[in-house]
């Protein structure tokens, strides 16, 4: 899928590594000549603060804490008495204050924005990530990741006026800048966040939309794993969008592969699907008729590679049938070898739903 190209094949295996099978990697226009990869630790999501006015760094427009905790809530905040008794629990601990909610503003918001500038309070605020029910489960991820508890949740009946120390989250470090929000070292516990990432490995073993798959695993990632960001360099526009292309699908053949694991390439592995298909027995003409049919097609990625290359794909069918299992044809050398020590394979899944896909649509 990387055109025999190693460094992307490299940049990837960095990746995966990194972040495991159940991280995100996201594909993105580099700023420079070279291929990047940034790996990014802990939750990271993209809203930033609610106002400019909580900045506390000269070091860019950003907010910088350490050490500070956490107070998630799913409603709007807009009352300032309701937020009192967390600001209280946070100045008692000489701790900074993060509060992330559906939204904060009205009096509870100027009044955070006063105190910040005229007696440097330690606080900020940011809009929570998501819309609906996809916002309520990211913020309980939150709230689990760092030991903290979700306020408006239905079944958390706790109110805000009502917030103990053990409700506020903990995390070591939190950066938040106009457009996003990065907390590191959450506190919460190793066996509650295992049990929550384990919830959304079965959610996304049952649902069949694509769409609340993508959100499911980039929950998993942001809970246990992080989330790594391939920057693809280049001179040119046209030469980093045609290595991104490259890369992408190198990365989706790579996901594939972890998934269901690799056979050899270069149409090999359909052509060792053949013995099994001549042992099959059929009730009538039109089902030995149609095993024939697909006997043929599995020949036929071999033969049509071999002809590319300016050789007979028929002579090249019947060697690599007489040869091991693990033994194809490389077109780029012209000769036969072992495909997996040469690394010419294809992503099992990739070769499965290839054939799947045709005869469902030879069938129509």
């Amino acid at each position: 899928s990387a055109n025999g190209d190693l460094a992307i094949g490299k940049l990837i295996a960095d990746a995966m590594n990194k972040v495991g099978r159940d991280g995100v990697i996201t594909v993105k226009d580099g700023k420079t000549l070279n291929d990047e990869l940034e790996i990014i630790e802990g939750m990271k999501f993209d809203r930033g603060y609610i106002s400019p006015y909580f900045i506390n760094t000269s070091k860019g427009a950003k907010v910088e804490f350490q050490d500070a905790l956490v107070l998630f809530s799913e409603k709007k905040i807009s009352n300032v008495q309701t937020i009192i008794p967390a600001l209280e629990l946070a100045n008692q601990q000489r701790k900074p204050l993060v509060i992330i909610a559906e939204d904060v503003d009205g009096e509870a918001l100027s009044t955070l924005v006063v105190n910040r500038l005229k007696i440097g309070l330690q606080v900020a605020a940011v809009k929570a990530p998501g819309f609906g029910d996809n916002r309520k489960s990211t913020l309980s991820d939150m709230a689990i990741a760092t030991g903290g508890v979700l306020f408006g949740d239905d079944a958390n009946l706790i109110k805000l006026e009502d917030v103990q120390p053990s409700d506020l989250g903990q995390i070591g470090e939190i950066v938040i800048t106009k457009d996003d929000t990065l907390m590191l070292k959450g506190k919460g516990k190793k066996a509650d966040i295992e049990r929550r990432a384990e919830q959304i490995r079965d959610q996304i073993q049952e649902t069949t939309s694509e769409y609340e798959k993508e959100k499911l695993q980039e929950r998993l990632a942001r809970l246990a794993s992080g989330v790594a960001v391939l920057h693809v360099g280049g001179s040119s526009e046209v030469e980093v969008n045609e290595k991104k292309d490259r890369v992408t699908d190198a990365l989706n053949a790579t996901r594939a592969a972890i998934e269901e694991g690799i056979v050899p390439g270069g149409g090999s592995a359909l052509l060792r699907c053949i013995p099994l298909l001549n042992d099959l027995k059929t009730a009538n003409e039109d089902q030995a008729t149609g095993v024939e049919i697909i006997k043929k097609a599995l020949r036929m990625p071999c033969m049509t590679i071999a002809r590319n290359a300016g050789i007979d794909g028929s002579v090249v069918v019947a060697k690599v049938e007489d040869l091991g299992p693990e033994f194809g044809y490389d077109a780029l050398n012209n000769e036969y070898v072992n495909m997996i020590e040469k690394g010419i394979i294809d992503p099992t899944k990739v070769v499965r739903t290839a054939l799947t896909d045709a005869s469902g649509v030879a069938s129509l």
